[in-house]
């Protein structure tokens, strides 16, 4: 097969960029049919081999996969065309979303569209959470698991870090019934990995020193808040969205938790990674501080600190694809951060169902409980109408998420109108 040239690639990419609606699903579904079955660049081999080594990595699935597939067609040239492209289309239409949102969010016309788009949102949720279900409750010790990071994040309100990396301890000693000798460990020594690792990590946190020189403190802030979460963003986006939730809302009060549910929302409207999500966040952070100037700036440096990454893993690690997904470890420590990811993904779609259908909610606390409840006074009639279509149309009907977000946006302006909410 003729590598194709880089003029094909970035033709080729940029459809995909523009048409990744729908979640990591949808986009590994989308990268498959085009680069496998339409042009033939992959074989299914390798295509599968690559999801799995991406699923090992920290950041957007999806994204790292079109990035692998541009660095495997044409080195390190293609891979940034590939995973820029993916992210490009998407992250252009989130910053014009955040800037209206800033401007006109405040509206009863635009809370009322929103929160048919955030009723969608509670069962697009609940379904990713139903089918990682399935896939990942295979004995007891996962549903422990899963348990155990559910009652940890929303009883105890203990960090997501902290909840990964116990799960993924939990994995790495588990006594296996089949231990298989561990595969030796890849040449990390040599010059090339140690160059690439060096020149993409200076790379991505060169902003903060200067930004630190500068005095802009809450850019400072921003980029070492979703520095981290880039590195520890296992499970998948809705995983560490309720980590991020915890931070931009009760921590560091960057947004409103009303702010945090219609980033969500937006966010499920774009093509491209559900994660850009956070230049959704610190965009509106930024505005809140220096208007739209300060937005920009703190949308594009949100963009750099979560997206670098995804390159820096890539171009270190693929030359050694087949000897770590070899390790039995390191496969055992993924299982158990995936089991505890469903009560991370609990957590979240509690969150954010109370903060939808409930006007208020009420905090209770005793040592070492902080429970969260919704008030019953306050349930919203048109909420629960709008998650009930939304429901309907994502399930028995089975229409497609795009259409359902319109469907259930023009329901909530024409309940408005009615009266309702």
């Amino acid at each position: 097969m003729t590598a194709p040239t880089l003029a094909d690639l970035t033709r080729t990419f940029g459809r995909i960029g523009l048409l990744s609606f729908g979640g990591p699903a949808a986009q590994i579904g989308l990268l498959h049919r085009v680069l496998v079955d339409e042009r033939g660049w992959l074989d299914e081999r390798q295509y599968l081999r690559a999801l799995s080594f991406c699923m090992l990595l920290p950041g957007p699935e999806a994204m790292q996969l079109a990035t692998w597939a541009g660095w495997r067609l044409r080195g390190v040239p293609g891979g940034l065309i590939a995973g820029g492209l993916f992210v490009l289309p998407g992250a252009l239409v989130i910053a014009a979303l955040a800037l209206a949102y800033a401007a006109w969010g405040d509206l009863p016309q635009t809370e009322a569209v929103l929160l048919g788009v955030k009723a969608t949102v509670i069962v697009i949720v609940v379904q990713a959470l139903l089918r990682l279900g399935r896939r990942v409750l295979r004995g007891p010790l996962a549903l422990a698991l899963a348990l155990a990071a559910f009652v940890a994040l929303y009883a105890l309100q203990l960090p997501f870090p902290l909840v990964v990396a116990g799960a993924a301890l939990v994995g790495i000693l588990r006594p296996r019934a089949d231990p298989a000798p561990a595969a030796p460990p890849p040449p990390l020594a040599g010059a090339g990995n140690w160059r690439a690792l060096l020149v993409w990590a200076a790379l991505w946190l060169l902003p903060l020193p200067i930004l630190a020189l500068a005095g802009q403190g809450l850019l400072v802030d921003l980029g070492l808040f979703f520095a981290k979460l880039a590195v520890l963003s296992f499970g998948g986006a809705y995983a560490v969205l309720a980590w991020m939730a915890q931070e931009a809302v009760a921590l560091r009060g960057w947004l409103t938790p009303a702010q945090m549910a219609d980033a969500l929302g937006l966010a499920e409207t774009t093509p491209g990674p559900l994660i850009l999500v956070t230049q959704f966040v610190g965009m509106l952070a930024g505005h809140g501080a220096g208007g739209w100037p300060m937005a920009l700036a703190a949308g594009a440096l949100v963009l750099w600190m979560t997206f670098l990454p995804c390159f820096l893993w890539i171009f270190a690690f693929a030359p050694h694809l087949e000897r770590l997904l070899a390790r039995p470890r390191l496969q055992a420590a993924l299982e158990a951060v995936t089991a505890a990811v469903l009560g991370v993904i609990a957590n979240l779609s509690l969150w954010f169902a109370i903060n939808v259908l409930f006007a208020q909610s009420v905090v209770l606390e005793a040592w070492p409980l902080r429970l969260t409840l919704p008030d019953p006074a306050t349930l919203r009639l048109d909420a629960v109408l709008l998650t009930a279509l939304a429901a309907l149309l994502l399930g028995p009907a089975k229409r497609s998420i795009l259409l359902t977000l319109l469907v259930c946006a023009m329901a909530g302006g024409a309940l408005r109108l009615a009266g309702w909410g």
